[in-house]
């Protein structure tokens, strides 16, 4: 049986702290979908489809990788896609505790879909996109913080 895996999230911009849980979950599943949230309460730096295009551009390298973006709940998208797995990138215990609410709120919505912690590696653990939007704010420099194909893409918007 094919294991399937998402990995939720924003992504705006996409980091390289989320591309090391992509190429990671990538070795463990047979197809993974990054999955992005296309919420229109919020006033994201990116459209849900410039999201996309920018996380397509860096992950074409690997074969069992999709990108698409989804509004709704997660775990609806997880069925369309007969995923099993959600996996949440956690950086510092912190993102635990509003991680685990989710996934219990997920697994009591739909029992048959699992949601696995993938700790950060060490040298990403303090990033987000958010730091990543104020470091671009101000010009700061985006290099080994974000994928080098997306730091003028991002430079763009400001």
């Amino acid at each position: 049986m094919e294991k399937t895996a998402i990995i939720p999230g924003s992504f705006d911009p996409i980091t390289n702290g989320h591309l090391d849980v992509v190429a990671r979950s990538a070795k463990l599943f047979d197809k993974v979908y990054v999955a992005v949230l296309n919420n229109n309460s919020k006033s994201p730096l990116f459209s849900a489809e410039e999201r996309v295009e920018l996380i397509k551009r860096v992950t074409g390298d690997f074969q069992n990788v999709y990108v698409e973006s989804f509004s709704g709940l997660l775990v609806d998208f997880a069925k369309s896609k007969s995923a099993s797995f959600i996996i949440k990138g956690l950086r510092a215990v912190s993102d635990f505790e509003y991680e685990c609410q989710m996934a219990l709120a997920n697994k009591n919505l739909e029992g048959d879909i699992e949601t696995l912690f993938m700790t950060s590696s060490p040298n990403y653990s303090y990033l987000s996109s958010s730091i990543v939007k104020e470091l671009a704010r101000h010009h700061a420099p985006l290099e080994n913080l974000v994928p080098n194909e997306i730091i003028q893409d991002i430079y763009n918007k400001y």
